[in-house]
């Protein structure tokens, strides 16, 4: 069946996708029989469209490597689960283009997002740590640890490789949860999107007069010294991709495994009893477990394609569901148990094939870094309320809670 628009309260439109997941950890449960047929149809809630969803983690993997699917926004039939303002689909990054104008534009980032790279961040990255922790550790308990730890170092950190003011951060945060966070209008989401572009506009004719050690800049220097002229667009995309992209999705990460490792507290003693060797698999397994990105792999079909035992028609709109697929019991036995010792980076949480996560090895770092060191400073740290009572942002783009509030035990006289 061909994608096609769905009247509300017709007889054909069941109940509408997203699901809720069941708890903070566990997915929706609609999702075990779509992992039982692997290939399922679903109704989207935002545009009445039918798409095909995909669950299995070998189908997902297939599927995001073949050459008749697309990433672009501009089909008619794109999966968006929300009403898409203009600018959703024309103005994208590298995320939502295709081969060769994906890989072109890409490597103008790259170059900053190299294993080599990002390993050169690692002292500065973990000053920043260190310097939230101490601004955490001069409040008074409980606060919220998402507005003032999770949000704070990814922005930081991606603010830095900007060049932008870190007084300019609470801007990037309030406009990058309007775009992704999930309760907003389309009205919202294009006012946003025209005040990021305002500022963006004059930091690129910032950098154009007086260039830096940024990522930015080294972008321009890259177009000029291969001879291809840059437009305003790519550069415009870019930094927003990296800026909604580059902290929204690390943000929600610290939140959700921050709080899987305080409810887990036999997972974390393995990881205070031996953090450098098991900080590498608990980043990769907590990765897993969340999986933040759930509904972010949204795909078009370019032609038909028979997976599955199913024809997906050219034109159908198509979602690989990355939470189903890290929950694969074929991959990963007994897949909801948080298990730090297996983890692995075969998940799917960073995506896979031509666009996997350009920004995987720096989130890596952010991550390591906070979970070696916060319990280290802050071993009494708990939840202030209990975890499913604790608001999820259900339905956005990207997964995460809206709030994290944590005490701890304040030594007396301070």
């Amino acid at each position: 069946m061909t994608t096609s628009a769905v009247e509300p309260g017709s007889a054909e439109a069941e109940e509408t996708f997203p699901y809720q997941r069941q708890c903070p950890f566990t997915p929706p449960k609609q999702y075990d029989d779509m992992m039982d047929e692997d290939v399922v149809q679903v109704t989207l809630t935002g545009s009445g469209l039918r798409i095909w969803t995909i669950s299995g983690y070998h189908t997902i993997k297939e599927l995001l490597t073949d050459p008749r699917i697309s990433a672009s926004r501009k089909h008619d039939n794109f999966p968006f689960y929300f009403i898409a303002p203009p600018e959703f689909r024309t103005e994208t990054s590298f995320i939502g283009y295709d081969n060769p104008e994906h890989t072109k534009t890409r490597r103008k980032a790259a170059v900053t997002f190299t294993n080599r790279q990002v390993k050169r961040l690692r002292p500065r990255i973990q000053e920043i740590v260190d310097d939230y922790i101490d601004k955490i550790l001069t409040m008074t308990p409980p606060i919220d640890f998402h507005r003032e730890f999770s949000l704070a170092v990814p922005m930081t950190v991606i603010c830095e490789l900007l060049g932008i003011p870190q007084d300019e951060h609470d801007f990037f945060i309030e406009h990058g949860t309007c775009l992704l966070g999930g309760h907003s209008t389309p009205e919202q989401r294009q006012a946003a999107i025209v005040e990021v572009n305002a500022y963006v506009d004059k930091l690129i004719t910032l950098k154009e007069k007086e260039p830096g050690e940024d990522l930015l800049s080294r972008a321009m220097a890259e177009y000029a010294a291969s001879g291809e002229e840059y437009t305003r667009r790519d550069l415009f995309n870019m930094i927003r991709l990296l800026m909604n992209g580059g902290h929204e999705t690390t943000a929600s990460m610290l939140s959700l495994g921050t709080a899987a490792l305080l409810e887990n507290p036999d997972q974390l003693k393995l990881l205070l009893d031996d953090p450098e060797g098991m900080i590498e698999p608990a980043v990769e397994e907590l990765v897993r477990i969340a999986t933040i990105g759930d509904t972010a792999i949204p795909r078009v079909a370019l032609e038909d394609i028979e997976i599955a035992g199913k024809t997906i028609k050219a034109g159908d709109g198509i979602l690989c569901l990355g939470l189903n697929g890290n929950r694969d019991p074929e991959v990963f036995p007994e897949p909801d148990k948080l298990v730090l010792e297996r983890g692995t980076r075969k998940h799917l949480g960073f995506g896979h094939g031509l666009h996997h996560c350009i920004g995987a090895d720096l989130a890596r770092l952010e991550m390591q870094l906070v979970w070696t060191t916060l319990f280290q400073r802050i071993p009494s740290l708990r939840l202030a309320k209990p975890f499913l009572e604790i608001p999820r942002k259900e339905g956005a783009v990207i997964y995460g809670l809206w709030e994290l509030p944590v005490t701890w035990d304040v030594p007396a006289g301070d």
